[in-house]
């Protein structure tokens, strides 16, 4: 069997979220008999000595999007302690000139045009390496326009005539819409995919239903999440879309890469620990108060909080609550960028309180410090597709403090159940939060209690063993159904 993965971002040459996480570990899970191939961007950011990125002999390819020719390039390496090759597609005009993945402020039209570029360059450099895929893995919108460049342009092409498409909604907050113009640029033909069977939604394209419609399987990154979106509260206008593409649509729970996130074995912590040696968890915490000004005090609990600084991760419940923590019996720390409004304000609360710090930016040694170092990590997101922080968290005995929805809700086992793993709260808003937070205080105080939840939480297993099966056994009907 033959699997293409295509996605925007692939940890750990190019990251800015949990979708590069997955990209990056999933395959390595994937059965060894089966042979993978990656393709991604070759974003500027990406460290090419680093990773030994080397450019394919006579890769040079011209394609034309609308009336513009575009010249690309091939390079390739394996993926770290693997064999599986990672093909980066190289153009200057729309991606190696920027730093980031996602740069900010770019023109909407120009951020279509860049993976449309992509999404077709990938068809092209596949067959041009007679990479026949049994079955394409599309992720996000990003790479949306491959599973509907395969039912309208290629619909003919003896070459994809057997290949699926499966494709992966990581948020469906971000679904790629724009006017039908882009259509032209795009060169698809408006009469195959223009229509509300394709691309067409309140009256202009939207790449993700495209996708949805026209790839053979459909999957949610966790099974909450997946019967979330076809309501109206979470569907973010896709829900009646996907109710008719029901029968496609399942839910996988991600899973996280622990030969990279342990606390056993992370060099980029103060002291290494494990279930075994839970005590040692503290000389983490420690250093973690000293390096943003906080006195330790091994009676207050310790909240961490790594996140994007998007109204999706619940960063209107922290303003809303400012007081209620300013004035707690505990301290916090944040970690994140994102809009402004909520860096000025992680800021404001860092000069403006005795209990909490923040540190705008991103910084991943410093993120894994702050899961090592933390009692609590704080998650009260509107909505959460899967989740990886609450995942990696528990694996460093940073207990979650969560809202039930989406990824949180499966992964999560909430005090005070039986083996629960952390704290979770239902209504958005800050009342609910801080009444969470205020009984995972409590459990502080009980040191019993708070020790066995850690080890629990540290025991519990989301590695990509079990989720990789439920793939391949998707991958593997899809292609007796063919």
């Amino acid at each position: 069997m033959k699997i293409l993965f295509a996605s925007a971002e692939v940890a750990p040459f190019s990251k800015a979220g949990g979708l590069a996480d997955v990209v990056g570990s999933l395959p390595k899970y994937i059965d060894k008999n089966t042979e993978i191939a990656i393709f991604t961007p070759l974003h500027g950011l990406i460290d090419t000595n680093k990773y030994g990125i080397k450019e394919l002999e006579n890769s040079e390819m011209w394609l034309t999007f609308g009336n513009q020719g575009h010249k690309f390039r091939l390079f390739m390496c394996k993926l770290p302690e693997t064999n599986i090759n990672v093909f980066f597609v190289h153009n200057d005009w729309y991606f190696t000139c920027f730093k980031d993945v996602y740069p900010k402020w770019l023109d909407t039209r120009y951020e279509h045009e860049r993976y449309i570029a992509f999404s077709l360059a990938v068809l092209e450099y596949a067959k041009l390496l007679n990479f026949k895929a049994d079955v394409i893995h599309a992720n996000d919108w990003h790479t949306a326009m491959i599973p509907v460049y395969l039912k309208s342009n290629y619909r003919y092409d003896e070459f994809w005539q057997n290949t699926k498409t499966v494709f992966e909604i990581h948020n469906l907050a971000y679904q790629g819409v724009w006017f039908e113009d882009v259509l032209d640029f795009a060169n698809m033909r408006k009469d195959i995919v223009y229509n509300e069977w394709g691309v067409e939604h309140y009256g202009k394209v939207n790449w993700m239903k495209g996708a949805i419609n026209y790839s053979e399987k459909v999957i949610a990154v966790s099974p909450n999440y997946a019967r979330e979106i076809l309501t109206g509260e979470y569907g973010e206008g896709m829900d009646y879309t996907l109710r008719m593409n029901q029968h496609k649509l399942t839910g996988i729970l991600n899973g996280i890469d622990y030969h990279i996130f342990t606390p056993k074995t992370d060099k980029n912590i103060v002291k290494n620990y494990d279930v075994k040696s839970l005590k040692l968890k503290e000389e983490n915490k420690k250093e973690l108060c000293k390096a943003f000004g906080l006195e330790y005090n091994p009676k207050r609990p310790l909240y961490g909080m790594v996140s994007r600084l998007v109204p999706q991760k619940g960063i209107d419940l922290v303003r809303a609550a400012e007081n209620d923590l300013k004035n707690a019996e505990a301290d916090f720390i944040f970690l994140g960028s994102g809009d402004k409004d909520y860096e000025n304000l992680l800021i404001w609360l860092s000069n403006n309180s005795s209990n909490i710090r923040a540190y705008v930016g991103y910084d991943a040694q410093l993120a894994n410090r702050i899961y090592a170092g933390s009692d609590f990590y704080l998650m009260p997101s509107a909505f959460e597709p899967c989740g990886l922080s609450q995942l990696i968290a528990m694996k460093y005995g940073c207990l979650p403090v969560v809202r039930a929805t989406g990824g949180l809700e499966d992964t999560v086992t909430g005090y005070p159940l039986a083996d629960s793993t952390g704290f979770k709260f239902w209504g958005y808003d800050s009342w609910s939060m801080m009444q969470a937070v205020y009984c995972s205080m409590g459990v502080y105080q009980d040191k019993y209690t708070f020790n066995a939840m850690q080890k629990t939480a540290m025991n519990a297993d989301f590695s990509w063993n079990k989720s990789a099966k439920q793939y391949m056994e998707l991958y593997k009907n899809l292609i007796k159904v063919s």
